[in-house]
């Protein structure tokens, strides 16, 4: 990719974070390091809503170090680590409403050779970045990424491919088993047949 595509405008953010999260599907994620540019078409996220949110790192308006970014303007990176594991959201909601979109899975675009070696164990393409701990390790995103407004450069989100309606899925998030009801909500959204969704 001589010329990488430019990023979103800031305003892209400004959606309810249930809609952001499947406007989001499709889009390109991009990620320059020193090594070269690898980026991913989003294909699955899940969306958390803040402080009614019981699975939200925001829930009750929890403002510590680590959420300190979501309580600010849309657009920015969410990075925190989770079981080793660095994942990357999207800030959502607006300043005072900490909501955020989790990153799930990347269909992998440009920089392949640079995902495979950072992936080394992964047996097949599909490993490489099939889940939000997987992604980020194959595109070299870090916890250096934290506050990083997601329409500047070396990471950022582009226009990747369209995706209709019709082919969106959607149902639980994953993993948040300890969060009440919260865990039932139909706040995962998916291109429904893609290789690349964890599971």
């Amino acid at each position: 990719m001589h010329n990488p595509p430019e990023p979103l405008n800031k305003s892209f953010y400004n959606q309810p974070t249930l809609q952001l999260a499947q406007s989001l599907l499709g889009k390109l994620l991009l990620k320059e390091t020193d090594a070269g540019l690898a980026s991913g078409f989003i294909v699955e996220t899940e969306a958390y809503l803040g402080p009614d949110d019981r699975a939200a790192h925001s829930f009750n308006n929890k403002r510590t170090k680590r959420t300190e970014i979501m309580f600010g303007e849309a657009g920015h990176a969410y990075t925190h680590t989770m079981h080793t594991h660095c994942l990357i959201n999207v800030v959502t909601g607006g300043i005072g409403h900490p909501e955020a979109v989790l990153i799930r899975g990347v269909e992998p675009y440009t920089g392949q050779g640079l995902m495979e070696g950072r992936r080394p164990k992964a047996k097949k393409k599909r490993q490489w970045t099939n889940g939000p701990g997987k992604l980020t390790k194959a595109l070299g995103i870090t916890m250096d990424d934290y506050g990083h407004a997601l329409d500047q450069r070396p990471l950022w989100i582009a226009d990747g491919k369209m995706i209709e309606t019709s082919q969106i899925a959607s149902g639980p998030r994953i993993g948040i088993d300890n969060s009440g009801e919260a865990k039932h909500y139909p706040w995962r959204f998916w291109v429904a047949g893609n290789d690349f969704v964890s599971r």
